[in-house]
């Protein structure tokens, strides 16, 4: 790949840019059908790319002009891999270019240069971070034994620690996934609904099974959960346990008491990691009763082996109308507080 970069005539600040890619086939790849991978950059960077043949031509001030680069570059390198690219993974590169040079500490990155994002891989599926908070959120999972991802719905919290506890049991780290989540909103009265101890649960441990099956191939997920090897455990009936070889995961934790949450982080075992996911805002607890997620964020900051990763309606990967919704319910919350 080569490239000329030169400041145009009338302006200074302006730059124009020229790409050349060695193989044709991956270039017109790169462009995206009619060209609308190219259309999205120019759209998200405020730059114009003119494709003729194996180049492009970029033009627009210094700094969009440079991220556009590293975008192109980086979806290049990713076809050259022979991975495929989708507009997702351009959307993806784009987010994280954006990032601020301060915020480029992420080990994920090289300043100025091509973009490595974090990846999770199974025999199933290969995950890879899609917004700086989630490429720091997988490597965190990975380095420390307790990590709190804390966010709004669709930031890919729950996702990725069940991805991050599949890759491990696939390749033999830990013995055992133990998933846990507060029952209903306000308390765990298990014994009104009918059926046995996972029949009860079941209902609300299903974002937990589904991100399950997109990891793993169902008839694995099926013997792993009758062996044991995947356990569905109540966080009513956690007390008096040590989790150990084990990854375990709280979902919607913003929903415990700061007795469960505290009975819950003390479970932690030999060779085991924590996964706590939660979003503070939603807390569906009775009226003067303080979430215990809201209040381990406060006492365990700073703890050395604990990470926090905060994500933010920039982190929704769902679909871009999710991230509006979040942002005019927090705007509408801030208001209503000022008006108090």
């Amino acid at each position: 790949m080569s490239r000329h970069l030169s400041p145009t005539v009338d302006n200074a600040l302006s730059s124009q840019l020229e790409l050349a890619f060695e193989d044709n086939r991956l270039a017109a790849q790169l462009y995206g059908d009619f060209d609308q991978n190219l259309a999205l950059i120019e759209q998200r960077l405020a730059v114009e790319a003119t494709p003729r043949g194996n180049h492009v031509m970029l033009r627009g001030a210094a700094s969009g002009v440079d991220q556009a680069r590293r975008v192109l570059e980086s979806l290049y390198a990713l076809l050259e891999e022979g991975r495929p690219i989708e507009i997702a993974n351009v959307d993806t590169v784009i987010r994280m270019v954006q990032t601020e040079d301060s915020q480029l500490t992420l080990p994920t990155m090289e300043k100025k240069g091509r973009v490595r994002m974090a990846q999770i891989a199974t025999r199933k599926a290969t995950i890879v971070a899609r917004t700086p908070a989630q490429d720091a959120y997988m490597r965190a999972m990975e380095r420390a034994e307790l990590v709190f991802g804390v966010g709004p719905a669709g930031t890919g919290k729950t996702y990725l620690a069940v991805a991050h506890a599949a890759t491990l049991l696939e390749r033999g780290d830990i013995n055992r996934i133990i998933l846990s989540r507060p029952a209903v909103e306000a308390g765990e009265r298990l014994g009104f609904l009918p059926g046995d101890m996972k029949e009860k649960v079941d209902p609300y441990l299903r974002p937990l099974y589904d991100a399950l099956y997109d990891m793993m191939r169902p008839e694995h997920v099926e013997r792993c959960i009758g062996s044991g090897i995947i356990e569905v455990a109540p966080l009513a009936f956690m007390r008096g346990r040590t989790l150990a070889n084990a990854v375990v995961i709280l979902d919607e934790a913003q929903n415990t008491t700061s007795m469960q949450m505290k009975m819950f982080l003390t479970r932690l075992g030999e060779n085991s990691k924590m996964v706590v996911t939660g979003d503070p805002t939603q807390v569906d607890l009775p009226r003067g009763e303080r979430s215990g997620l809201v209040e381990a964020l406060a006492i365990l900051d700073g703890i050395e082996g604990i990470h926090i990763s905060r994500f933010s309606d920039k982190d929704v990967v769902r679909h871009a109308l999710v991230g509006r919704i979040v942002r005019a319910y927090e705007g509408a919350t801030e208001k209503a507080d000022k008006t108090r």
